[in-house]
């Protein structure tokens, strides 16, 4: 776990391993995570099989913590914390990183315990008063929702009154044809979109409501059914990066009764333009129902969504009332599709149990917001691993799952192999344990910052073997990632 070195070294070199983490140190600044998680690793093995410990070891794994968080390792970057903690109880960087994972993971509580210790060591620290304030403000917001929500009050959808609402008569915007979307509305909603432009309250609040409607009567495991000379895509994450979603049609083809599409989650966050993004996609799906699908991402959650962006985006551009009804439609969304019944697609991955079969994903209860266990914690979750088995997951939440994992799952439920999401791919895709478990993202040069190329992958019917197209990204308005995220995300970067 965490990159553990294998190098046996019988005297460990303190003076070296000082050496490595300056180097582990460069790759970060660079941004690149993965080659300093290595420096970091390199550097604590060889510390770690020394009698004697350098003096500011505790650096060393509160460092790679934040590597980690970078990656979005977030349980990994816990434990690094931790054990930071560990060496040194003094050492207040440790809780710094600690409190950063546990924000991520949405701990709250648990992360305004680490900053209040920084806070009592270091009272005049701005830096620390900062976010420890802006955390208990959080705290105290929820547990403000919390005790003020009432149980079986009307849901939003059924307060809306759509009927009400004026459409100015300066406004230029697309309208939908008597409450319905056509291909001329998604087109020039497109163009509106493209331009920085806006759609009317009262045609947004109509797609969601007619999205909503149309996703109650769904499975929770949707089966598509391919014909042997028919295309279909599968997209990975979009992450509110509108821009580079319009790419994706550029290069594929607008959705259409002859182009289907599979968006496999996480279509908002992060990215500046998730309202944009997800209309886009509902008014797609309202559009070609039975060809335009989209699965649930873990960011389709109100955890997620209040962290990092998408509720303060929808808050900017619309209402408090319409980010609330995304929850709605949001709890709706089906898990997972099956193509030709050959083929499973899910945002996450596989299980922590062995014999869970398609059944059992169809009986799943969808309608809620992501457990922290259990089949749908795990399918909204889970990354594959190269070693066999199961292992706790770097995120903090769901499982990795090893290559026999994955084996002994497609037999069980007679697939060809799955596709799933949720990770950010230097190519924009992988294909992993012997190609039965396949990766696809779509964002490039995630969060500005990644520099990785996006891709999405083209089957046919007839036989189902996977093409990869990929893409570097576009260039899009200057609006930075995360503008809309809670300020202590931005504080913690």
């Amino acid at each position: 776990m965490n990159g553990e070195c294998k190098l046996d070294y019988r005297e460990a070199d303190i003076t070296h391993a000082e050496r490595m983490k300056e180097e582990a140190n460069v790759h970060f600044s660079a941004k690149r995570y993965a080659d300093a998680i290595d420096f970091y690793s390199k550097a604590i093995a060889m510390c770690e099989s020394s009698s004697t410990k350098p003096h500011n070891f505790a650096a060393y794994y509160a460092n790679r913590s934040f590597a980690h968080s970078k990656t979005e390792a977030y349980g990994y970057a816990l434990d690094d914390a931790t054990k930071a903690i560990q060496l040194d109880p003094k050492y207040l960087k440790g809780y710094y990183r600690r409190a950063t994972a546990y924000m991520s993971l949405g701990k709250f509580k648990e992360a305004l315990k680490d900053y209040e210790v920084v806070v009592k060591a270091l009272p005049n620290d701005k830096d620390a008063k900062g976010k420890y304030t802006e955390c208990n403000k959080l705290v105290k917001r929820l547990a403000f929702e919390k005790a003020i929500s009432v149980e079986d009050t009307k849901s939003v959808s059924e307060q809306i009154d759509i009927e009400s609402m004026n459409i100015e008569s300066d406004y230029t915007g697309p309208c939908l044809d008597d409450g319905k979307v056509t291909l001329e509305f998604m087109k020039e909603l497109i163009k509106t979109y493209r331009e920085q432009g806006k759609l009317h309250k009262k045609h947004a609040y109509k797609i969601l409501l007619d999205v909503k409607k149309y996703l109650e009567k769904q499975p929770t495991l949707v089966h598509i059914h391919i014909k042997p000379d028919e295309k279909f895509t599968v997209c990975g994450d979009i992450h509110g990066q509108y821009y580079d979603l319009l790419n994706i049609f550029e290069l594929n083809g607008l959705p259409s009764e002859t182009n289907p599409y599979l968006f496999n989650g996480d279509f908002v966050d992060r990215g500046s333009f998730s309202v944009e993004c997800i209309f886009t996609l509902f008014g797609f799906k309202l559009l070609f129902p039975d060809k335009f699908f989209m699965s649930r991402g873990n960011h389709e959650s109100v955890t997620m969504n209040r962290m990092y962006g998408f509720e303060g985006e929808v808050k900017s551009k619309y209402s408090v009332e319409m980010a609330n009804l995304f929850t709605e439609v949001y709890n709706w969304l089906p898990l997972a599709h099956c193509i030709n019944r050959r083929v499973l697609v899910m945002h996450g991955g596989l299980f922590s149990k062995d014999n869970v079969t398609l059944k059992d994903i169809e009986n799943i209860y969808r309608n809620r917001q992501p457990p922290e266990e259990g089949l749908m914690c795990d399918m909204l979750w889970s990354d594959p691993q190269d070693a066999p088995g199961r292992s706790p997951s770097k995120r903090g939440v769901g499982v990795q799952f090893g290559p026999d994992v994955t084996k002994t799952f497609v037999e069980l439920n007679n697939l060809d192999y799955i596709i799933r999401s949720h990770e950010v791919k230097a190519n924009g895709y992988e294909e992993a344990h012997d190609s039965k478990c396949i990766t696809v993202f779509s964002a490039p040069n995630y969060c500005d910052t990644m520099g990785n190329k996006g891709a999405f992958i083209t089957l046919e019917g007839h036989c189902l073997k996977p093409k990869f197209t990929t893409y570097t990204a576009v260039s899009h308005p200057p609006v930075k990632p995360l503008m809309y995220a809670n300020s202590l995300v931005n504080l913690l970067c």
